[in-house]
């Protein structure tokens, strides 16, 4: 595995044949079928046995070692995608070297709104589909990376763009205990429009009203239907970051809107990492008769 630094480095360094390869396969390159990359993936990537089927990931370290419990993020790439791209394009490991941060590798899955075939890699969007197998690799890695590391289990994130958001939505529904908060990218999700039981938690959207694959209208109404569920009011300028908004409520909603379509925006790691820094899960205060969590907002 490797610290910040040197993985952005190996990210920045590859050339885009290499993380063109990974789109039609299920693993990260090793250095065998691309020696420019040299030893530095097999530190990089982890396997992770879940049920029977390998899967990849690239994970990079805390920068320093900390005797406090680190935060973990979780980042998944687009439909499409693979971890290698996402690395470099969210880099979150550069701008929070602090946390623990793991780019998933997806597997190949029917799309939603492109390829009917399931030739690419992508993420599950409802339970039980592939057997839920993306959903128990989440369980997996969390439990795996928990049981190896000092993770601060107040400050667990997820974020992903297009397919990887909505993933993003999907797992708040299955396992909003376990996450703080969550950014998705270009994406929207029909189970925050169906109010589904979800636990509130602060929600940063990033979208483009130029999107022409995940149309605004979808993703405007997802913000909408969040900003209904978190009891939010009218929004407001968040702090001095540009196209960036903060609707207040029991729990905030935030949006990041700018001019790029469907691409992933350059500007939108820097306000993730801001978002995931202001929000950890609020402490824990247990009842003496029910030992229900207090939230508290934050």
């Amino acid at each position: 595995m490797l610290t910040p630094r040197t993985l952005t480095s190996l990210l920045l360094a590859l050339p885009l044949a290499a993380t063109a390869l990974l789109s039609s396969a299920h693993a990260i390159p090793s250095a065998a079928q691309n020696p420019r990359v040299g030893a530095e993936v097999a530190k990089a990537r982890r396997t992770f046995d879940v049920n029977g089927v390998k899967r990849n990931a690239l994970v990079a370290l805390p920068g320093a070692k900390s005797d406090r419990p680190v935060p973990l993020v979780f980042v998944f790439h687009g439909h499409g995608g693979n971890a290698m791209q996402t690395g470099r394009k969210f880099a979150i490991h550069k701008i929070w070297p602090e946390a623990l941060v793991v780019y998933p590798q997806g597997l190949k899955t029917v799309g939603i709104l492109t390829d009917p075939k399931g030739e690419k890699t992508g993420w599950q969007t409802h339970m039980n589909e592939g057997k839920n197998r993306d959903l128990d690799f989440f369980d997996h890695m969390l439990k795996t990376l928990g049981e190896e590391h000092s993770i601060d289990n107040r400050r667990i994130h997820v974020t992903g763009h297009s397919n990887g958001g909505g993933f993003s939505y999907f797992l708040w529904s299955q396992r909003g205990k376990e996450i703080a908060s969550l950014a998705p990218s270009a994406s929207a999700s029909r189970r925050v429009l169906r109010n589904a039981e979800l636990i509130p938690r602060p929600v940063l959207h990033i979208g483009s009203p130029k999107d022409t694959l995940v149309l605004w209208r979808w993703q405007e109404a997802t913000i909408n239907a969040l900003r209904k569920l978190h009891e939010c009011g009218k929004g407001e300028p968040w702090g001095e970051r540009k196209g960036c908004t903060r609707y207040p409520g029991k729990t905030p909603v935030y949006t990041f809107v700018h001019k790029g379509g469907h691409r992933f925006s350059d500007d939108a790691p820097a306000h993730m990492v801001a978002f995931f820094k202001s929000h950890p899960l609020p402490e824990v205060t247990e009842r003496k008769s029910d030992k229900t969590v207090e939230d508290k907002d934050n």
